[in-house]
């Protein structure tokens, strides 16, 4: 969404009753409050203005804790660095299709979203498996029945996650037992593959399959995996349908609703640069020298970006720390391909680390061919150059022709540095918790910090609750 408006007049600040009110009141619930939602491009003069609260990112996770700040008397501020709002979510039309270039997929396993999803009322559709699948042989790759690839591979990844019922028993609060998660955290997710004394090809597909998701099994932590595992029931039918269902009409629409819902004013093309806390309000500067004033902000922007942007007085060691180690994963690349192949609807995957696409999964058939989505962690893969795309498609599948490729590389996105979240060894039982809590009169938002389903939309949304909440108590 982007809608150009005159500019408006700034909230003042709440005055002490209504804050004594709100601190009682804490979060509402969600009652579906409708209110303006008003868009406007970046205003370069460099003049102060005061705001009732600035959510800092249109992703989710800022769209969420501005909705429920909202519905708690607040007036928020948005400022987004990009020209539209979703963040790592990103609806783009190709093909004459919707598609996400960035998060796109929800199951009932995922609480915050599912709920929102039955509130807005937005349509969901599921799209038809694959008609055969390519995996690793131990020269090249080989042809599947669906039901036999899936099958087997179900049988690798699952010995991956022995034990994760003790370590990780109520996976929505993983440190319910934190004596056993503690050690299991240290590892990566190789060194759990490498105990299992897989064969070298079964060891392609594990790794292929896990390794890929984690942005690479060597940088990953066993723990993030095992999290979603645990999330998805231990059922690896689950696991894999958390990739089962997408909006018909995009994340972006779904997000457009929560924000006509937050009566926020929303600045695009706002890149923040600076936040100074004094104590007793906060002055946030945007790269256009314009600067805002509120008694409270909310950060709602992926822990890789954090070490972007100067903090006065500085975050505190373990906030940086973290934000340089870096969460997500750092190389990510998505695409979409519109392809043509005698093979009908194909799924392929490689070994991990082979250069150029990682894996490619079927949508859906279209008038002429396929539509299919793809990932790649290759730094020398451009995800928008059809003849690099095909050239590594067709190691799988020879006859395969790309006729239109989109993509978008997460990695070099300054506003992203990285895609969905992957958390390296010690992160969770680490600094995860400590950087959830607020620094001052800032409160932090975002999949990346989240406590469950961390990496994905649902975590954005659980997130921007309880940034929302820890302003609201204050």
């Amino acid at each position: 969404m982007r809608t150009d408006n005159p500019s408006g007049t700034p909230r003042n600040a709440p005055d002490s009753t209504r804050r004594t009110m709100l601190k009682a009141a804490g979060l509402t619930a969600l009652l579906g409050a409708t209110g303006l939602s008003t868009a406007r491009a970046a205003d370069r003069r460099a003049a102060a203005a005061t705001y009732d609260v600035i959510v800092i990112g249109a992703g989710f996770a800022g769209v969420t804790a501005a909705r429920e700040l909202f519905r708690n008397g607040r007036k928020p501020l948005i400022l987004e660095a990009q020209n539209r709002i979703g963040g790592r979510t990103y609806t783009h039309d190709f093909v004459g299709e919707k598609v996400e270039l960035g998060g796109a997929f929800f199951d009932a396993t995922h609480p915050h979203a599912w709920k929102e999803i039955q509130h807005y009322k937005l349509q969901l559709t599921s799209d038809p498996g694959p008609e055969v699948a390519y995996f690793p042989a131990e020269q090249g790759f080989r042809a599947y029945a669906p039901v036999d690839g899936f099958g087997h591979l179900a049988s690798l990844v699952t010995p991956v996650f022995d034990g994760s019922r003790d370590y990780l028993p109520t996976p929505r609060n993983p440190f319910a037992r934190e004596d056993l998660l503690r050690p299991v955290d240290k590892l990566r997710l190789i060194d759990r593959i490498n105990a299992l004394n897989y064969s070298p090809v079964d060891r392609k597909w594990v790794t292929g399959n896990l390794g890929g998701l984690s942005g690479n099994s060597t940088r990953g932590s066993l723990t993030q995996m095992a999290q979603w595992w645990a999330l998805s029931d231990w059922d690896f039918q689950k696991f894999s349908g958390g990739q089962s269902s997408r909006l018909v009409h995009g994340t972006a629409a779904f997000l457009k609703a929560m924000l006509d819902d937050s009566g926020s004013q929303l600045r695009l093309n706002s890149p923040v640069t600076a936040i100074a806390d004094d104590g007793r309000s906060v002055r946030v500067t945007t790269k256009g020298g314009t600067v805002y004033q509120a008694p409270e902000v909310v950060i709602a922007v992926p822990v890789n970006v954090w070490n972007t942007i100067t903090f006065t007085p500085g975050l505190p060691q373990v906030y940086r720390g973290l934000a340089a180690a870096t969460v997500a994963v750092p190389k990510a690349k998505k695409l979409f391909l519109h392809i043509r192949s005698s093979k009908g609807l194909f799924y392929a995957a490689g070994a991990e680390g082979e250069p150029g696409l990682s894996d490619v999964a079927p949508v859906h058939k279209l008038a002429d061919g396929h539509l299919a989505f793809g990932f790649s962690l290759d730094p020398s893969l451009d995800v928008n150059n059809a003849a690099q795309v095909q050239q590594s498609l067709r190691r799988w599948v020879p006859d395969a022709e790309v006729l239109a490729v989109k993509g978008h590389d997460w990695g070099s996105d300054p506003y992203a540095r990285g895609g969905w979240t992957y958390k390296q060894p010690g992160q969770l039982t680490g600094p995860l918790r400590t950087v959830q809590n607020p620094v001052g009169r800032l409160a932090f938002a975002g999949s990346d910090i989240a406590t469950g389903w961390s990496g994905w939309v649902d975590g954005a949304i659980e997130s921007g609750l309880r940034a929302a909440g820890q302003i609201l108590v204050r």
